[in-house]
């Protein structure tokens, strides 16, 4: 980033040889390739932080301390919030028939989604996903469309999540194993372990809740990190937010509390407009009648934010899709669909794994001044 005459701004994420990661803030000065470095300093360590940084009035960036830090500065608006979010993708060389499944979130008791504005190559259609209520924008695309943009733009109305009681949904389903959250021996011991003598299922999620925050770091190292795949996290006891949150799931559900998973974007706290840089993810429990949102890798990071976290997802959110293995029709020759926030492309038969996420990396929201 250029920040006024001869003065610049980098940082990068690094990697030592034990695995944990340093992101790093560089200041610079001089000319575009001829630069000095002025100042290093490590930022945060395995995602959580050494400080912060707050814009002032003028527009300019200051370091603020994490200790005592408002709400807002760590990342949480309460209440409501409202922005414009523009999922943008530009599609990759196609040499033969492809076809494209994209998450199409909706309105529901917590997020007012208006759709503004679709700009998909060809005809599309949405498709009902019935297990978990999602919709899915389906495309079919040819080599001509190769290069191409893909742009959907969403106006976002969004309420802060708190335990909340719902009619009409079968909890059995969110006992039930999926492709990277399996029932297993290994869970149902472990979770039995850390749910001993606690009482009610509540008391006994909040331990597992402390349980994954205590033995997972907030790593992106490695191969295999970042699927969601519990038996991983179990294993590595590292990962982002969807394998904290399935190795939460899978403990939780071998001791017969249902849980589920939903998938989408934190929108800044702190500014108002630009790009994200990825997808977060979340969890539900159900307990004493109501669903308990919760999110265990964005209180690993904050540790004064981990009673808020269990029982609460901040305004500033946007759910794209709920529940894993979704079974849509048609649906990839690979079978039931994770998105991941990215979508699902499929190129000749194949799906695209490698390709997947250069498609949809740029996630853009310019929140409403209310």
């Amino acid at each position: 980033a250029n920040l006024g005459p001869r003065r610049h701004f980098a940082c990068v994420d690094l990697a030592d040889l034990s695995g944990d990661v340093y992101d790093v803030d560089f200041f610079l000065a001089g000319d575009p390739g001829a630069m000095t470095v002025t100042e290093t300093t490590v930022h945060k360590i395995n995602g959580q932080p050494y400080y912060l940084w707050q814009q002032q009035s003028d527009g300019t960036w200051q370091r603020a301390p994490v200790e005592q830090a408002s709400h807002d500065l760590l990342g949480v608006i309460t209440g409501r919030d409202e922005f414009e979010f523009v999922y943008r993708a530009t599609l990759p060389v196609m040499t033969n028939t492809a076809r494209l499944w994209l998450p199409f979130p909706t309105t529901d008791r917590f997020q007012t989604v208006e759709v503004k504005t679709i700009n998909v190559p060809g005809a599309y259609r949405v498709l009902d996903e019935h297990e978990n209520g999602n919709k899915i924008l389906f495309t079919e695309l040819n080599s001509g469309d190769s290069g191409k943009q893909v742009e959907i733009r969403y106006q976002v109305q969004r309420r802060e999540k708190a335990a909340y009681a719902e009619d009409g949904v079968a909890t059995a389903q969110y006992l039930q194993p999926e492709r990277l959250v399996p029932s297993n021996e290994t869970f149902r011991v472990m979770a039995e372990k850390v749910g001993d003598g606690k009482k009610g299922d509540l008391v006994r999620a909040r331990a597992l809740y402390d349980h994954v925050i205590d033995r997972m770091r907030y790593m992106k190292y490695g191969s295999g990190w970042g699927q969601g795949d519990a038996v991983y996290a179990c294993n590595a006891l590292t990962g982002n937010c969807t394998d904290f949150h399935a190795y939460f799931v899978a403990m939780a559900r071998a001791i017969d509390i249902p849980a589920r998973f939903a998938i989408g974007a934190a929108i800044p706290s702190e500014r108002n407009e630009g790009g994200i840089d990825g997808y977060h993810c979340w969890v539900e429990f159900y307990a004493e009648g109501k669903w308990w949102p919760v999110d265990i890798s964005e209180a690993d990071k904050y540790s004064s934010l981990s009673t808020y976290y269990f029982g609460h997802h901040p305004a500033n959110r946007f759910e794209l899709s709920r529940g894993r293995d979704l079974v849509v029709d048609p649906e990839p020759v690979a079978g039931p669909i994770n998105f991941l926030g990215y979508p699902v492309l499929e190129v000749g038969g194949k799906t695209a794994k490698s390709i997947a996420e250069e498609v949809a990396h740029v996630l853009v929201e310019r929140r409403a001044q209310l």
